[in-house]
């Protein structure tokens, strides 16, 4: 009878642990929906979960403020969305796109690949109001550059006056655009590049990923763009942890960090896709824009905006790189 019921026990632990947890919905923004690049890497994400005991459906959106909006009603049980976006529900993981924290793909690299180790699990996991959520996933969308409508722009300095579209949930960017004397246009992904383009906005900072789908291009026939980044852009995929099986962030995490070669190489493939003009600055102009920015970046995280401890793993991230650089003796990240 005993050996009986000690069969009977084994057997039901068996079947919890190879039982497939119930149905999840992850909402997905894509400038180009299903057929975009980070629609289809999250379908290979959702065809692995299932190893993980997970079955996932994926709900298409190219429409950030929505996709968040109906993860914000409980329509989704996870979101992907741009790290920006999403600082608001971590930001430590929110943090890795701060402004002017991460110049290259080197350092986005290491920057990424630390914030998703196993160590920082409990960062990753946050509470905001009475709910709990955890980001299971950071992928590269690449360097923003900045576009300027007149190629006869040529210094960051006469963007005062002029105006600069800038994400209206990112208050970074309007300090930044502030700072610099220029006048912000708030928008948001999906309207950005047309305020650019029919001449609302003089200038606006955009990824490589963003370039075709928004049709940037338009706006640039006496333009061009600055060779140098201003922002490292992420997405950030958020879930509510109660929804999925044990252990399935850090199974989530280590996808996205084997995934991360092939996530950046299809960035640069893209930034080799882009037929801009282009401003290349001096080294002098580079390292004063990055004080600027760096400035900007330091009181920022002063005042809630960043996570610090991220802007101590990003500074450490770009001194193992450029070991030379100006910031690498200073103290204040």
């Amino acid at each position: 009878m005993k050996n009986g019921i000690l069969a009977l026990g084994v057997m039901l632990l068996l079947g919890v642990n190879t039982q497939v947890h119930a149905s999840t919905t992850v909402c997905v923004f894509d400038l180009l929906g299903k057929s975009g690049e980070a629609y289809k890497v999250m379908e290979e994400w959702a065809l692995t979960a299932k190893t993980w005991r997970a079955d996932v459906r994926l709900v298409s959106y190219q429409s950030e403020a929505q996709a968040e909006n109906d993860f914000e009603q409980g329509k989704c049980d996870g979101v992907y969305m741009t790290s920006m976006r999403a600082r608001r529900y971590n930001k430590f993981a929110g943090s890795v796109d701060a402004i002017g924290a991460v110049p290259s793909y080197a350092i986005a690299q290491k920057a990424i690949s630390f914030a998703l180790d196993q160590r920082n699990q409990r960062r990753l996991t946050s509470t905001v109001g009475h709910q709990v959520y955890e980001v299971v996933g950071i992928s590269q969308i690449g360097l923003a550059y900045i576009f300027v409508k007149d190629k006869k722009m040529n210094t960051i300095e006469q963007i005062k006056g002029k105006k600069f579209a800038v994400l209206a949930y990112d208050e970074a960017q309007k300090i930044v655009v502030k700072s610099l004397g220029g006048q912000a246009v708030l928008s948001d992904i999906s309207d950005i590049a047309k305020k650019f383009n029919n001449g609302q906005a003089d200038i606006m900072a955009a990824p490589a990923y963003a370039y075709k789908p928004l049709e940037i291009s338009k706006g640039l026939v006496n333009g061009a763009l600055f060779n140098f980044p201003v922002v490292n852009i992420t997405g950030d995929l958020v879930i509510r942890p109660s929804k999925f099986p044990a252990n399935f962030g850090s199974q989530s995490r280590q996808w996205f960090v084997n995934k991360l070669p092939s996530n950046f190489a299809m960035v640069q493939r893209l930034e080799a896709g882009m037929n801009a003009k282009r401003i290349t600055l001096t080294n002098e102009d580079k390292i004063r824009y990055q004080k600027m920015l760096r400035d900007g970046r330091m009181n920022l995280t002063r005042q809630g905006g960043y996570d610090a401890s991220m802007m101590n793993v990003l500074k450490r991230a770009r001194c193992t790189v450029e070991r030379t650089n100006f910031e690498c003796s200073l103290s204040g990240e």
